[in-house]
């Protein structure tokens, strides 16, 4: 796979966290725009420009062996999606151009997985069934975005049938699509045979996931039973974890062995967002504390980044880095070690800020100016990343 297509993607992870960096500089001096706009820009490039399109490259170098240029072909269509998007979302929302844009990017994504699933080549029936669930997510996904127009139409954008469509998407894309999608490769890199474990985690994973949709549902709907529903799905979950650990402990070591220090520092840094990811969703077990989750958007956005840039992107760019032919020179470590401290810095002041309104103590002091400096980081360490990229001319990423 050519390495054109990787720096593509990182690009569009680039874009997305300058987009965001431009939300945060909002808060300290206004810029004359529309934020709600420019979020939809933001999250649409973040998920569907660098997650989608990166887990559809590792898919097509990993898991196929022919009609690599028809998935070059198709990669670039979505990428046109994803650049329409870019350019319309910030200047008019949901509206007739960024919807079709939307609409093109959810046909590309059906023509992916419908001829991905055909070109299947993997001996592993274990991570066969991983990717062929981390497909199933993403198409089931898709169902959330196509009742939003039923649901404004009928209720409303204030209505729960709108705001259960969204969560629906959501979820299933974090939670199904990206989160399947990454355990996949990362098995895959692993060599990961089937046995009882693994079987038995997958399975796990899956009812987890689906059960786990209950706590957004239940926030709209303050249904008694929902609880109950995600209580389970925790439950599930906190078990797929010790699982998890258990067959990836000794794999997890051999396959680091040999690395550099950068390379180690981005599989377990992702590995830890992943575990506190999940014990952090454990705390939804008290109901209190899952009902006021909602009123505190600084928690939030903070459990969202978790989940996106430690976890999802976490291991992205562990699978980037540990490309053989990829040098890990001064650049990229330098690249990797400020997205780190950004990341950190950001998760650390959301939450403390999220703590300070959940104990009614306030603000605090220069909160936005600090976090905006703060999310400098992020795009500056993407942008070394790129460099390194560039200036490793003669690697051809992904060839084993």
């Amino acid at each position: 796979m050519s390495k054109k297509l990787i720096i593509v993607c990182l690009v569009n992870f680039l874009i997305a966290a300058l987009l965001g960096l431009t939300l945060r500089f909002s808060y300290v001096q206004d810029i004359g725009i529309n934020y709600r706009f420019l979020t939809h820009a933001h999250s649409h490039v973040a998920m569907l420009g660098w997650v989608y399109l990166m887990l559809y490259t590792l898919f097509v170098h990993y898991f196929t062996k022919h009609n690599k240029s028809f998935y070059n072909k198709l990669f670039w269509v979505t990428e046109i999606a994803v650049i329409g998007m870019l350019l319309s979302f910030p200047f008019q929302g949901y509206a007739p151009i960024s919807i079709t844009f939307s609409t093109l990017h959810i046909f590309c994504s059906y023509f992916f997985a419908y001829r991905i699933w055909k070109d299947l080549y993997i001996k592993n029936h274990l991570i066969a069934f991983m990717v062929k669930t981390a497909l199933t997510f993403m198409l089931l996904s898709t169902i959330g975005i196509w009742c939003l127009g039923p649901a404004v139409g009928l209720m409303g954008k204030a209505s729960a049938f709108y705001q259960i469509a969204i969560q629906f998407f959501l979820h299933f894309q974090f939670n199904g699509w990206f989160l399947m999608g990454v355990l996949a490769i990362l098995f895959h890199q692993l060599k990961i045979e089937p046995s009882k474990i693994t079987n038995r985690l997958v399975t796990v994973i899956i009812i987890a996931t689906i059960l786990t949709l209950a706590l957004p549902v239940q926030w709209f709907t303050g249904l008694t039973m929902l609880y109950f529903l995600n209580a389970t799905g925790i439950i599930l979950q906190i078990w797929a974890l010790i699982l998890f650990l258990k067959a990836i402990k000794n794999p997890y070591r051999v396959i680091l062995a040999n690395e550099s220090s950068t390379v180690k520092w981005m599989y377990y840094f992702a590995l830890s967002c992943f575990i506190l990811k999940l014990v952090l969703q454990g705390i939804t077990l008290f109901p209190g504390f899952s009902e006021t989750l909602i009123n505190h958007t600084n928690f939030i956005i903070g459990f969202i980044h978790l989940t996106m840039l430690g976890t999802i992107s976490g291991f992205l760019l562990a699978f980037i880095l540990k490309a053989k032919d990829l040098e890990t020179n001064k650049i990229t470590s330098l690249g990797v070690y400020l997205f780190l401290i950004g990341f950190v810095l950001t998760e650390f002041l959301l939450t403390l800020q999220g703590s300070y309104f959940y104990f009614q103590i306030g603000f605090i002091k220069n909160y936005y100016l600090i976090i905006f400096s703060a999310s400098i980081f992020l795009p500056l360490g993407i942008t070394f990343i790129i460099y390194s990229f560039f200036k490793n001319k003669n690697a051809c990423l992904l060839n084993h």
